[in-house]
This record gives structure tokens, C-alpha cells and sequence, in this order.
């Protein structure tokens, strides 16, 4: 993926829904509503056997530094200057309106190599749009219906040129290396690449204008994400790569997620939906609090939907340095953790400053080892000797008929997190006090603190069911 094309143009003209259409799949949120998109979010996009990096970025504006839309249109400027390519959305059906000539003026300035392509021309409806884009003066418009996904073949075509001038500059740089014996170490950079695992997947969640935006973009170290005082501002959750200590990362920032009586309307719930989407896709999950305002309901909620989907959660508590008795503010959120989060006791505390970048490394540190944890596999002998020991420390209470139900076996079927089957006599009879004291000796004897535990009981079959048959 050696060349990189960003899709820009005013708001409203198709295109997050032609970045869903390159990538494949309904990444990017899609809403008749204007300025949907804020941050620029990037994908692997496809045409025929064309593979590519693909920047949906929000819509241009002209408008004041200062504002809102005057920061989405920088950040804008900043994905234009890492592309080699900029498709220029025109709303056909609309013609060319004044703020598309104002910004085809902008990208001939910036030098930066165009692609006009005119959308919504499905059916007779663009072709005065169509043929009025020519007055932009970047060339041949190429005509498309990002919707219904017809002129690819064209787009193609048109971007077939600057893949092959950025193959051929990856080319040349391979020859360098192969000139400075660097093959073999390129080979090595290689083979790593195909043995190592997959980025880390971790998912920055919590509630409105907390911070979480600027807390990805301090542990980056670049302005990559939209911020400011507004609340609600980031919409998509938007992925970031990222490296941390030599390992891999991918870093995803979501949407403030809100009580569903607040909810307002379709957007905010696509975006609701597309956050939960990102906490199913993780392997960890940071939730950001307010540390002025610390564990309100809504946070408990978001802590709970977390632990529902069997990731593993890390609590930053974010804004520290403006928090006047720190001891008795952390001790009181340890306190309501474990009062309304019992089922993952001990989920790792961090305080942070995401605008001063302090104990970031040691919210890093937490992550990792909450992964690992997260990823315990338990050698079935030491279980059953665990299971053994349980149960004769405290055994199982009397079932139907006065016979004790009994616990035979258990083993781990899956990690990811930690899960168990324990095979018993009388599976539907067992309390669910009994259960919870099972999770809660796994967790103290294997130090499984702060990660969820599941555990399945199992019916055991009679080993003499069938010799009692065969007699009668």
C-alpha cells in the first residue's frame, strides 16, 4: 500500500459513503446530515487489483481558525499533506457551487496532485453538474455514484498513474537498500513481521468530554485527533497505529457515549453503535473519567458493558491535577468500584493528566498487564487440584433430595477471556452463590485480578446409566 489517496470536498457530497465503497465495508458513519465526518479516519482501499491507503477526511469549510469547523478543516490540510493523491468530491446533482471553486483554488495552490471526480451521477440527473465541473480547471471529471458504486472502472483508470509512480519510488528504495547490504536485514524485518501477533487492540471509551481524544493524541505525540472544549466533538471511532516500547498498537478513540434517555437523535446513535462496535473489536479498553466528577452512573454502565463483552478494562482517571484531596478521591473510587463492579474485583486504577501527559507509561504498563492476564491459560492438572481443594474447603450445599451435588472436573476452554468448565452432577441445582465462590477462588489463587471470569457448568454424564439398562 505504497500510495496514499485522501477523498476531500464540502460537506455533504458523498465522501464517507465513497470510502465505505474503496474499503469494502461501512466503516466510516453515513448521515444525510452535513459535517458528519470530523476526523480523518484511514482504511485499505480496493479497486480491482489496485490495494491502496484511503483518508476520508471531514468536509471543507471556510471558516475562522478558532472555530470548530475551521479545526476540522486543518486537520483536513494535514491528511492532504500526507497523500499523494486527493480525490476532489463535486456534488454533481447540486452543480458546482461557490465553495467548490473556492477549494479547487485551495488544492491547485497547494500543488498537491487532483483527481476530480464528480458523484451522484447515476442516472440523467448529474449530467449538467457533470459537465460544469470542467470549469474547475483539474482536469477531466471522472464520474461516479459512490452509492451504487458505478465509474470505479473510471477511478481506476485515473489513479492507475500515481500507483505506479509510488511502486516505482518504492522500488527504488528497495534497490538502495539491497545496494547497502541491507537485504538481509530487510529479510529479518520481514520474517518478524510474519511471525509477530497482531496490533493490540485498545479502545479509549467513556463518557462526553473527558478527554479521551486528547489522551490518544498525547500517547501518540501528534495532533491527530480533533479536540476542544465542544463536547460530542469526535463522532467516528477512529483508529490510530501506533507503536509503544517496540510493541504494536492500535489505538482506537470513540464517540462519547451518553444515557440513552439523552440520547438525541439518528447521528448520536450511530455513533453510540459504532463505539460498542470498537469495544467488541478490542482486546483492552481504557475507560476515561473525569476525575472532578468521578464514577457518575453512566460510567458504571459503560464499565459494565465492557466487562458484558469479555474485554479487559483499565479505569483512567483523567484531569488528576485539578483534584484537591487526591487520597480521599482515590479511595473513594476504589471504594465504588468494588461495591458495583464486584464481578471484575481489582480492575487496574490509573490517575492521569492527558493534557499534561503525566503517568502516562504507567497507564501503559497497566494495559499490558491486564492483557496478559487477560490471555492466562491454566494447565488443567493444577485446576482440579484448585477445584479439588475448593471444594473441600467449602463444599457444595445439598441439592434436590438431600444428595450433595458434586463437582468432578474442570478444565479451561478458552482464554480471552479466562474461561472454564466445570463438569457437576447437578448443574441446574447449584446456587449461583456457589458459582460466584468458584470465580472468586480463581481469581485469588491464579491472580486473575481485574479481568472477567466465566464459568460454564456441565452436566456430567452416569458412567452406570447404561449397565443399569442392560440388566433390566
Amino acid at each position: 500500500m505504497s500510495l496514499t489517496v485522501a477523498i476531500v470536498g464540502r460537506p455533504n457530497v458523498g465522501k464517507s459513503t465513497l470510502f465505505n465503497r474503496l474499503v469494502g465495508k461501512r466503516l466510516a458513519l453515513v448521515d444525510d446530515t452535513p459535517g458528519v465526518t470530523r476526523d480523518w479516519r484511514e482504511g485499505e482501499g480496493r479497486i480491482a487489483g489496485m490495494v491502496f491507503r484511503v483518508l476520508d477526511t471531514a468536509g471543507l469549510e471556510d471558516a475562522d481558525d478558532a472555530t470548530l469547523a475551521g479545526r476540522m478543516r486543518r486537520q483536513t490540510e494535514r491528511a492532504l499533506d500526507a497523500a499523494d493523491v486527493a480525490l476532489f468530491l463535486i456534488d454533481a446533482r447540486a452543480g458546482v457551487t461557490p465553495l467548490d471553486e473556492h477549494f479547487a483554488a485551495l488544492l491547485r495552490r497547494r500543488g498537491t496532485a487532483v483527481v476530480l471526480v464528480a458523484n451522484k451521477c447515476e442516472g440523467r440527473q448529474g449530467e449538467a453538474g457533470l459537465l460544469e465541473a470542467y470549469a474547475l480547471g483539474l482536469g477531466d471529471p471522472v464520474p461516479v455514484s459512490a452509492e451504487h458504486g458505478e465509474g470505479m472502472a473510471d477511478l481506476f483508470d485515473a489513479l492507475r498513474p500515481y500507483a505506479d509512480a509510488a511502486e516505482a519510488v518504492d522500488a527504488s528504495l528497495e534497490a538502495e537498500a539491497v545496494g547497502g547490504n541491507g537485504a538481509e536485514s530487510a529479510a529479518r524485518d520481514r520474517d518478524a513481521g510474519e511471525t509477530a501477533g497482531g496490533p493490540l487492540q485498545l479502545a479509549i471509551v467513556g463518557r462526553p468530554n473527558v478527554g479521551k481524544s486528547t489522551l490518544v493524541n498525547r500517547l501518540i505525540g501528534e495532533e491527530r485527533l480533533l479536540t476542544g472544549p465542544e463536547a460530542g466533538i469526535t463522532r467516528d471511532a477512529i483508529a490510530v497505529d501506533w507503536e509503544f516500547a517496540g510493541r504494536a498498537l492500535r489505538l482506537v478513540d470513540t464517540a462519547g457515549l451518553r444515557r440513552r434517555a439523552r440520547v438525541a437523535g439518528k447521528l448520536e446513535k450511530l455513533s453510540g453503535s459504532d463505539a460498542m462496535r470498537a469495544v467488541r473489536f478490542a482486546q483492552v479498553v481504557v475507560l476515561v473519567l473525569d476525575a472532578e466528577v468521578m464514577l457518575e452512573k453512566q460510567d458504571l454502565t459503560i464499565a459494565r458493558r465492557v466487562v458484558d463483552e469479555g474485554r479487559a478494562l483499565v479505569v483512567a482517571a483523567n484531569k488528576w491535577d485539578l483534584v484537591e484531596d487526591r487520597k480521599a478521591a482515590l479511595a473513594g473510587l476504589h471504594e465504588r468500584l468494588a461495591e458495583s463492579l464486584p464481578q471484575v474485583r481489582g480492575v487496574p486504577v490509573v490517575t492521569i493528566s492527558a493534557l499534561a501527559g503525566r503517568n502516562l507509561d504507567r497507564l501503559m504498563q497497566a494495559v499490558f498487564r491486564v492483557y496478559e492476564l487477560w490471555r492466562t491459560r491454566i494447565p488443567t492438572a493444577r485446576l482440579n487440584d484448585w477445584l479439588a481443594a475448593a471444594t473441600a474447603a467449602h463444599p457444595p450445599p445439598m441439592g434436590a433430595g438431600g444428595r450433595r451435588i458434586r463437582l468432578r472436573y474442570a478444565t479451561q476452554i478458552k482464554t480471552r477471556p479466562p474461561t472454564f468448565a466445570i463438569w457437576c452432577s447437578r448443574p441446574r441445582e447449584l446456587p449461583d452463590s456457589y458459582t460466584r465462590y468458584l470465580v472468586n477462588g480463581l481469581r485469588d489463587d491464579f491472580e486473575l485480578d481485574g479481568v472477567p471470569i466465566r464459568v460454564h457448568l456441565r452436566k456430567g454424564e452416569n458412567p452406570y446409566a447404561g449397565r443399569a439398562r442392560k440388566r433390566r
